[in-house]
């Protein structure tokens, strides 16, 4: 069955070169150039891959990927921005973005990224079935991760965490106290295929240490300068 792939996207013409492209490669593609629009159709069907342009009438592609994360809509999402729109990107990726493309782009790479994504949430939902059958804990001081659940508790409180900031979370914790390369962490979580830039991790770890500190200074994530991070807790075990 072709995986089904919906486009977010208001410019006639981009909107046509996404679609036939996509169509091309034997993706079941459909186009909607509304945000609002957009949103409904995501909440109500079901789509491998959504592309999510940024600027949109009615509802902004960051409205509508918000409103999807907080609905629990965990469709991979690749977005549209403009080149050099550093601020844009680093906005998607915090509000649970997989990828981006920056505008104009070529044929080869979106399609590059297109395959990539989907690539990792196939693989990422294989692993989850086999890590049902296999129910863990891991603990971290007062940090504790059931990896089967991606649920974290610290201090007794849950920590929502968006998929990616979990799968950086649970690989620190596999190895505290050891400096993890950012190169490690991007191959690790997004895959040896992943175009992005290690600004992507560095977005990710920012935003899962500010939620961390938020709740208990028992666990930490250091930063060491040009090379990666660790994880620092004061009690390790599993």
């Amino acid at each position: 069955m072709a995986q089904k792939i919906l486009v977010i996207e208001d410019e006639p013409t981009l909107a046509r070169l996404l679609s036939y492209n996509l169509s091309q490669e034997a993706y079941d593609t459909k186009v909607i150039d509304h945000g609002g629009d957009g949103l409904q159709e995501a909440l109500q069907q079901s789509y491998d891959l959504i592309i999510l342009d940024i600027m949109l009438p009615g509802l902004s592609g960051f409205e509508v990927l918000a409103k999807l994360r907080q609905k629990g809509n965990r469709t991979p999402v690749i977005i549209l921005t403009a080149r050099n729109a550093e601020d844009e990107v680093v906005q998607g990726l915090k509000h649970g973005a997989d990828d981006y493309i920056t505008k104009p782009f070529g044929v080869a790479e979106l399609l590059a990224r297109v395959a990539a994504v989907l690539r990792r949430t196939q693989s990422d939902e294989a692993a989850a079935d086999i890590a049902k059958s296999n129910e863990k804990v891991i603990q971290a001081g007062e940090l504790r991760i059931y990896p089967e659940k991606y649920e974290v508790v610290l201090g007794g409180e849950s920590i929502p965490l968006r998929p990616k900031e979990f799968e950086v979370l649970l690989y620190l914790v596999q190895r505290p106290g050891v400096v993890v390369t950012r190169d490690d962490l991007m191959n690790i979580v997004w895959g040896f295929d992943y175009i992005g830039g290690q600004r992507t991790v560095d977005v990710h770890v920012s935003s899962l240490r500010k939620k961390l500190e938020m709740n208990q200074q028992s666990v930490q994530i250091d930063s060491i300068r040009g090379v990666g991070y660790k994880l620092v807790a004061t009690m390790i075990k599993k």
